[in-house]
């Protein structure tokens, strides 16, 4: 079990592995709510929150990006359509003119952020079930350029219980490759003021705590790199999130989610060159603002469940599911007032079995105002005054 939670970075020689990495800033912008936030709905995503500076990215690296929103666990829950999307994209990259001989180029130094990985038959049940859990965060430390040359592959559980670090004498073999060695490992608990030492016999472990890293992509500003172990792996790394990878980390974690709400919303105003518009699509529910009530039916026609499906002619749909093949739907129409303003009127309520319904007698009238939206993500202000941040689930743009 031990040696199983050592291989979490890394493939080794004779097992799978392999682990990535980048920090957390919590930001203070004035809040845009009035009420307290809600627990994930459901878990989609990538990094945690990271320094603030412009990212800039290349055609293909936004590619990717967008491929991996809304991918939850790392790849560990992606759709074979998903996993296709980004091996493509991935292999565009790889084709494409990254820095040359990555590991002699300081751009490789330093954290980065696990926000990506393929899953081979080999890998261990522990590097499963801790990469694929988006409550973590995962963590790759290179460090090539000192006396002490490591690559150590980090775990943090979270800011109020600590990590587990697992570090390995690293070496470089060619433009390409990192050796490494495993030869400690340590949890940091915040609630103990020492570190725990992790009981892995190291240095009796011999060919057994080696393996080896091929970068095979590492982009021209420093914070993208694609990395592929001795057992056939595919990583995917970052060192600094954009506004949308942070609001969707936030989630996965439940923290600072109205901070990245807001300043993706303030970065959006600072560089938004066209009117936003309520994008046709369906669209998932992922947090938002309101805890939800008791009453199911209540949360329902509250929005605070399912899906909304919205139409190009002007009408929109909540789709829940709701047990043994029964379902909540309920239809209205939205008419825009202003610029991210629309008036919605929900009149058209059931219980769905299959093709049959029993309609209900509901209404909900409310003002929805569109604070954010692209392709993948919306944010609104809707019912009773909450917060929603729904994500895209369509691959089509007419529903």
């Amino acid at each position: 079990m031990a040696v199983e939670v050592a291989k979490l970075g890394f493939h080794w020689k004779s097992t799978s592995a392999s682990a990535p990495f980048a920090p957390r800033n919590r930001l203070k912008p004035p809040s845009i709510f009035q009420s307290s936030p809600r627990k994930l709905l459901a878990p989609p995503l990538l990094s945690s929150l990271v320094e603030e500076q412009p990212l800039s990215f290349t055609e293909p690296e936004n590619l990717l990006i967008d491929a991996l929103i809304g991918v939850q666990g790392r790849g560990r829950s992606a759709s074979p359509e998903q996993l296709e999307e980004v091996e493509r994209v991935v292999q565009i990259l790889e084709g494409s003119e990254g820095v040359p001989d990555p590991t002699s180029s300081g751009l490789i130094e330093g954290r980065w952020q696990l926000i990506f990985t393929t899953r081979p038959g080999t890998a261990s049940p522990i590097q499963r079930t801790f990469v694929g859990v988006d409550f973590f965060s995962v963590f790759q430390e290179v460090y090539l350029r000192t006396d002490d040359p490591r690559v150590s592959n980090i775990v943090r559980f979270s800011e109020a219980i600590g990590e587990l670090k697992v570090e390995a004498a690293a070496s470089i073999k060619d433009g390409k490759r990192i050796l490494f060695q495993f030869d400690r490992a340590a949890f940091s608990f915040r609630f103990l003021p020492f570190k725990v030492p992790y009981p892995v016999p190291f240095r009796l472990l011999g060919d057994e705590a080696k393996g080896w890293l091929d970068t095979t992509y590492l982009s021209h500003s420093g914070n993208i790199r694609i990395s592929r172990g001795n057992k056939g792996t595919t990583f995917v790394l970052q060192k600094k999130s954009g506004p949308r990878q942070k609001l969707l980390s936030a989630i996965s974690t439940g923290s600072g989610v109205t901070e990245a709400i807001d300043y993706l919303i303030s970065q959006n105003q600072t560089s938004a060159k066209e009117e936003p518009k309520l994008l046709e699509g369906e669209w998932q529910l992922i947090w938002s603002s309101q805890m939800e009530t008791d009453s199911w039916l209540e949360n329902a026609a509250s929005g605070l469940m399912g899906k909304q499906i919205v139409k190009e002619n002007g009408q929109l749909k909540i789709l829940v599911d709701i047990l043994l093949g029964f379902r909540f739907s309920m239809t209205g129409t939205f008419v825009k007032v202003d610029s991210k303003t629309y008036d919605v009127t929900m009149d058209d309520a059931a219980i769905l079995a299959g093709p049959f319904g029993a309609p209900m007698e509901m209404t909900r009238k409310f003002n929805l105002e569109l604070l954010y939206t692209d392709d993948k993500i919306r944010i609104t202000r809707g019912y009773n005054r909450i917060i929603f941040v729904h994500l895209r689930v369509d691959s089509s743009k007419k529903k």
